[in-house]
């Protein structure tokens, strides 16, 4: 659907600047690239994608050897590293939000700081909890992290000190949504970019002040907050940032928030919640109980213009999707893993069903993907049937927090705590594939 932008009333805003680039740090590589030069550093890992570079992962998961776990509070926030520390987000007894600084090699507490919050979902999702869900963002200074009134929390990271906080439903005459604050910081250069207060808000990373609000809505139960997370891309050579919103979605452009096209996303009520996924000028998402959907950004006569190019019967759910060699990997609603050609929209193949909830990670040509019973998976990206190399259990409690990778060690945030796992012994030729069965179709 095309999109013809009209005068911003911010274009008052003239001292705008677009800084290319995030800041914050890639996955290091070359002599650098050692497990604690590494950092998991915001929601899906350092290119907001779920993919990661480094070191081959072994042929199966033998060595990988538990080094360390802490008790916390409730909590589906991910856990976010950087260096020698590492940060975890959890409720406390319904009535406080906490975040805890933990040294990376031996899981001892650096600092811990905690506020009065309540977070109360209606009765028909609590049965998934009320306890904080987004996972915080490093910019390598500081943290950022929203708790379920959505009120957003910058924090030192070398001491826990609080540096300012933003209160959105006060701050833009909202209310609190209605299943709290779910939607992961987006951090650019000096800016931040937040899906709250019924819209996507532009800060100053610094400050805290607002630059520009956009895709304001009413604010009713089927439309307000966020589910999704927002991305920046480079589409149809425009760099931009790409958002789904309950509705829909939408391309902007991130200096001024003016609105470059976008595109309807139909789904039961408005439970678009995966993060979409860019592969060149296309967008992959998919909705609740709806289907997936492969979109198109071109520029055309009258600006850019978003087109779907297929559409498949298949529906995710909460699990956001990888991309290898041009095929994409969807964990489903039904909670099967389906294999889906990008070019064509073909269906691979699809397994019978592996759980609720997957977070997959990407390096080379293997998946690591965390269900939400804490099975750990590795898994070949083969196209011609699903491959699995080894499973194990390797949590003590539910795990819908994203699991977090780094060179040879993993952090896996459970409902009730923090572990890190390393491979050990790795080195080397790696150990023979244990035969697993598929289950697939």
């Amino acid at each position: 659907m095309r999109y013809r932008p009209s005068v911003s009333k911010l274009a008052c805003l003239a001292l705008i600047v677009l800084v290319p680039g995030l800041t914050a740090p890639d996955v290091a590589s070359g002599d650098e690239a050692t497990p604690e030069a590494r950092s998991w550093n915001q929601w899906r890992g350092p290119n907001r994608d779920g993919q990661i570079d480094g070191d081959a992962w072994p042929e199966n998961l033998d060595g990988l050897e538990r080094i360390w776990r802490v008790d916390l509070g409730r909590g589906y926030a991910s856990p976010i590293v950087d260096g020698d520390r590492v940060y975890v987000a959890e409720t406390l007894g319904g009535q406080e939000e906490s975040v805890r600084a933990l040294a990376r090699s031996d899981g001892s507490e650096l600092w811990r700081v905690s506020w009065a919050a309540e977070g109360k979902v209606p009765f028909f999702a609590a049965s998934n909890g009320d306890w904080i869900r987004a996972t915080p963002s490093h910019d390598g200074e500081a943290i950022y992290v929203g708790g379920m009134e959505e009120v957003l929390v910058k924090l030192a990271a070398d001491s826990g000190e609080e540096l300012w906080r933003i209160d959105f439903p006060a701050r833009f005459d909202t209310r609190v949504p209605d299943f709290g604050f779910v939607s992961s910081p987006l951090i650019d250069g000096d800016d931040l970019y937040v899906q709250a207060a019924n819209s996507l808000v532009k800060l100053d990373k610094t400050t805290g002040e607002t630059v520009w609000r956009a895709l304001e809505n009413d604010g009713n139960i089927m439309r307000s907050g966020a589910f999704s997370s927002p991305v920046l891309a480079t589409l149809a050579g425009r760099r931009q940032l790409v958002v789904q919103t309950r509705e829909r979605l939408n391309g902007l452009d991130p200096a001024t928030g003016e609105l470059l096209w976008f595109q309807p996303v139909p789904s039961f009520r408005g439970m678009n919640i995966l993060t979409p996924t860019v592969d060149g000028d296309r967008i992959l998402t998919s909705s609740y109980r709806h289907n997936t959907f492969l979109y198109d950004v071109a520029e055309g006569p009258e600006g850019l213009a978003a087109s779907l190019l297929w559409s498949h019967k298949s529906h995710g759910y909460m699990s956001s999707p990888v991309i290898v060699d041009g095929h994409a990997y969807l964990h489903l609603g039904s909670g099967r893993l389906i294999c889906l050609d990008l070019d064509s929209g073909v269906e691979r193949w699809v397994s019978e069903p592996l759980g609720k909830y997957w977070s997959m990670i990407v390096q080379g040509k293997k998946l690591l993907a965390l269900n939400d019973l804490g099975e750990l998976y590795l898994i070949a990206a083969n196209p011609e049937r699903l491959e699995i190399l080894d499973r194990r259990e390797i949590a003590d409690s539910s795990t819908w927090a994203h699991l977090a990778v780094l060179g040879d060690g993993l952090v896996v945030r459970d409902l009730e705590g923090v572990s890190t796992y390393r491979w050990t012994g790795s080195a080397g030729a790696p150990a023979p594939a244990k035969a697993v069965a598929a289950g697939a179709r």
